[in-house]
């Protein structure tokens, strides 16, 4: 009897741990949930390059707090890719409400996502993104599930994400901590982590671990992760995110 109530308040304690931080973010109203949809703020930040300015070929990866309440939770990940010479971008990303789910499209890289700012992941310029562009564009043609959505534990958009930049040797991208579903593995239970720079033992998304050099190490544990970055010193925590340095922006 002990044994079990022991257990049952180690769990709830864990349990406690992994939602204090997204409960701290709805409390102290870091993300949009009041407004419908169509009315939230979607226009540029003025992160990508003009393309009626600039010329060369760009990818970029960006992030943002999801919609509504589960963006205490997790971020929703986008590729935009402009070829060279091109007027206009390509958003590369999976979308809940669409099937199939994987959606390539001309749209404003660097938009907010309903009401939530953008954050820049990795920058690629000039011949090395034009080199890069066929290669997702491929990848994004492979993913394996298009017809099969799941917030929890995968596979979704980010899951997606993690799946391009895994099947494109030379775009390494360290993922946000809160973005569930990155560690959604599609084959096996071990595989590099999307930066290139380690490995991740993962169950179903479910719990896993994850050693390298540019995330550092985490846990995940009921899809939720939290770690530590030690080459650019922060603590990686649920729903909060990073707490110190900045991660670095991958091409950079």
């Amino acid at each position: 009897m002990k044994m079990l109530l022991r257990w049952l308040l180690g769990s709830v304690a864990l349990l406690a741990l992994l939602l204090a931080g997204p409960v701290w973010i709805l409390a102290s109203n870091q993300v949009v949930i009041d407004g419908h949809w169509s009315s939230l703020d979607r226009s540029s930040a003025g992160i990508a390059p003009d393309p009626t300015d600039s010329s060369e070929a760009v990818v970029q990866v960006y992030s943002a707090r999801a919609y509504s309440w589960r963006g205490a939770f997790g971020e929703h990940i986008w590729i935009a890719t402009k070829a060279e010479n091109a007027n206009s971008y390509r958003l590369h990303q999976v979308l809940s409400w669409r099937r199939p789910t994987v959606i390539s499209s001309i749209d404003t890289p660097d938009r907010a996502w309903f009401g939530n700012p953008p954050t820049l992941l990795a920058d690629y310029r000039g011949d090395v993104a034009e080199t890069l562009i066929p290669q997702i564009e491929s990848a994004v043609a492979d993913y394996p599930h298009a017809d099969l959505y799941r917030v929890w534990p995968g596979p979704n958009s980010n899951s997606f994400i993690a799946w391009v930049v895994r099947a494109v040797p030379d775009l390494d991208v360290a993922l946000p901590v809160t973005a569930i579903g990155k560690d959604y593995l599609f084959n096996g239970v071990m595989a590099p982590t999307p930066s290139g720079t380690g490995y991740q033992l993962s169950l179903g998304g479910v719990v896993g671990i994850m050693l390298a050099l540019e995330e550092g190490i985490e846990v995940n544990l009921l899809g939720l992760s939290m770690g530590v970055d030690v080459m650019r010193p922060a603590l990686k925590l649920p729903g909060i995110g990073r707490v110190g340095m900045p991660a670095r922006v991958s091409g950079h």
